[in-house]
């Protein structure tokens, strides 16, 4: 576990003014890594840190000399066009490059002139994707949610006999993983019309979205090896937020008995910046689960996961209509959550994930689920907050609201507060939803 530092002292400033204020997602206490390049350039994608309302170039900090030693040789790999080669060196070099920017960006700093130069206004960057994701696994790590969703296909038995035993996933669609803004077309797909005896072809009518974490791996491990339990921190590179886009008609029609294709493999929207999980530390609780609950099988089980295992994640989704829009109206927040709620730790995925000797990569990806909390206004989808679409939801102008519509932006924010530390954020998550693609013969 990362042990608290001066990185976490919340009466250190920045000479980024920006920095400094206190609802801020990106003081000098976080300094997320992504990758981007300036607006309508073609320069080179390059490793970057938020910082306040600026952007630092981690490629222009590497050519001024100021970082030497370990971090310097670390700080060299973010001049790539992915972090990957950065990540794979593990969480004690993200430490060092972290530790090293902590230490430039402060007030005071004596070669603060020649940091300024490497700074760019966030307003004028374009985000790639903060990693080549190679492969991507998406969990149903939260009980509420599974619970909830079960409760409206099997009201018997909303939760199958497994779930409490095993983290369940399924694996994902890289190639569609897209960074926030992302822009993408209603997806069609097959679905059987209710009463209707063969299924047709035709745009989903009943898009969603799905509020989750990303978790990024830093340093994998070779084919056959497992990563223990206790070990998992070593190989999480950080956090970023993801909306697990779904065509819930087309999901109920395809998804028995191997689970879910086309009604997820359209689009998948990141958050630019990884969160590491140093800056995260302050945020950490004990992983918990109810005493009536069976106790996690011993590869699933260790003292730093029950001590510390869970982490204080604030998390909002709003919606923003086309009308909405036109008229200038505020976005209508649809849910928050926290991921303290989650059934199954971070840690306790990637363990499971890697028992039967799994190798995971560098830049892999791991979705935690939708994260519902216990409570109705807590629910991360439309699918629980309209109770399947029987129950629209009432927005402020009065008009009703289901499934998503075209032009409807859905945003996540996410962010850590702590009294004595300084609130810490993961930017936005935005996505907006575009026509369908015509198809001649559907």
């Amino acid at each position: 576990m990362t042990v608290l530092d001066e990185t976490h002292d919340a009466s250190t400033r920045s000479f980024v003014a920006a920095a400094n204020d206190p609802q801020t997602d990106f003081p000098i206490q976080n300094l997320p890594f992504g990758v981007v390049r300036r607006r309508g350039s073609d320069e080179s994608w390059r490793g970057a840190i938020a910082i306040g309302d600026q952007v630092l170039d981690l490629a222009a900090l590497a050519r001024t000399g100021l970082v030497s030693g370990p971090a310097g040789a670390a700080l060299a790999r973010c001049a790539e066009s992915t972090l990957n080669a950065f990540m794979a060196l593990g969480a004690t070099a993200a430490s060092q490059v972290r530790r090293a920017v902590f230490e430039l960006l402060r007030e005071g700093q004596p070669a603060r002139e020649r940091v300024v130069a490497c700074l760019i206004s966030a307003a004028a960057v374009k985000h790639a994707l903060p990693a080549s994701i190679g492969d991507y696994t998406d969990f149903y790590a939260s009980i509420h949610h599974a619970t909830s969703v079960g409760r409206m296909f099997r009201p018997d038995q909303p939760l199958m006999p497994n779930y409490k035993w095993v983290p369940i996933g399924y694996h994902g669609r890289a190639s569609s993983i897209g960074v926030s803004p992302q822009r993408f077309h209603r997806p069609l797909g097959q679905r059987l019309p209710p009463g209707a005896t063969e299924p047709v072809l035709g745009p989903t009518q009943r898009l969603d979205y799905e509020l989750e974490l990303g978790i990024l791996i830093g340093r994998g491990n070779a084919l056959g090896e497992r990563v223990p339990i206790a070990q998992a921190d070593e190989h999480v590179f950080g956090m970023c937020l993801l909306n697990d886009w779904s065509a819930r008609e087309v999901q109920a029609w395809e998804y028995q008995p191997l689970g879910p294709f086309l009604a997820k493999n359209f689009a998948t929207t990141l958050s630019p910046w990884l969160v590491t999980l140093e800056a995260l530390a302050p945020f950490r609780l004990p992983w918990t689960r109810p005493s009536s609950d069976p106790a996690p099988l011993r590869y699933l089980d260790a003292p730093q996961v029950r001590g510390a295992g869970a982490i204080d994640i604030n998390l909002e989704a709003t919606l923003e209509t086309a009308a909405m829009r036109a008229r200038g109206a505020a976005p209508y927040t649809l849910s928050r959550s926290n991921f303290r709620h989650s059934y199954w730790s971070f840690a306790q995925l990637v363990a499971h994930h890697t028992v039967n000797g799994c190798n995971l990569q560098p830049g892999d990806l791991l979705g935690t689920g939708t994260q519902s909390g216990p409570a109705d206004d807590e629910a991360g989808s439309l699918l629980e907050l309209t109770s399947g679409g029987k129950r629209p939801l009432t927005l402020p102008d009065g008009s009703m609201h289901g499934f998503l519509d075209d032009g409807d932006v859905v945003t996540f924010h996410a962010w850590c507060e702590r009294e004595g530390y300084r609130r810490i954020g993961f930017g936005a998550c935005v996505g907006e939803v575009l026509p369908v693609v015509p198809l001649d013969d559907w």
